[in-house]
């Protein structure tokens, strides 16, 4: 689990990083997961990987902070694409998008404040329960990522080494 310290950090923030750790550690199959604000920016991330031996049949380079990071940046961007794509369709707001990948599963889903929760999956997880439990943080971390929030974990995200 990589994650930044909650030392410091208030009763909501702790929380969700709570919601977040028990998202990867109750959901069989899940790599890696990111909440990006609106903007584009890491705010909390998780790497159940992050410690053990991975498997060295694909090596592959690392950002900044390694596979979250990277997952931080596709989420954007898949943000983005679907958005742009539902505006071009006059289809409304993007609830989620799904990519099935021949090696996993990349997972986005909106939250209420314009944040984006991204789950990496194995190829073989249960794509349902993946994204149920992805509902029901969204639905419990919507009201709690307020500005102040946000820029909380904005700053504890900049503060990990």
């Amino acid at each position: 689990m990589t994650a930044p310290s909650t030392y410091g950090l208030s009763t909501q923030a702790r929380n969700l990083q709570w919601l977040l750790t028990d998202l990867v550690e109750e959901v069989p199959g899940v790599n890696s997961v990111a909440v990006v604000s609106s903007d584009g920016l890491l705010l909390l991330s998780s790497d159940p990987g992050a410690g053990t031996a991975e498997p060295a049949a694909r090596p592959r380079p690392r950002g900044p902070r390694g596979a979250s990071a990277d997952l931080a940046t596709i989420v954007s961007g898949l943000g983005s694409l679907t958005t742009g794509a539902a505006a071009l369709m006059d289809s409304g707001s993007v609830k989620q998008t799904m990519v099935a990948m021949e090696h996993g599963s990349v997972f986005v889903m909106a939250i209420s404040d314009g944040s984006l929760l991204g789950v990496h999956a194995t190829p073989d997880c249960d794509m349902g329960v993946v994204a149920y439990h992805m509902a029901l943080f969204v639905g419990r971390a919507g009201h709690v990522l307020t500005p102040e929030v946000r820029s909380e974990l904005r700053q504890s995200m900049e503060n990990t080494p």
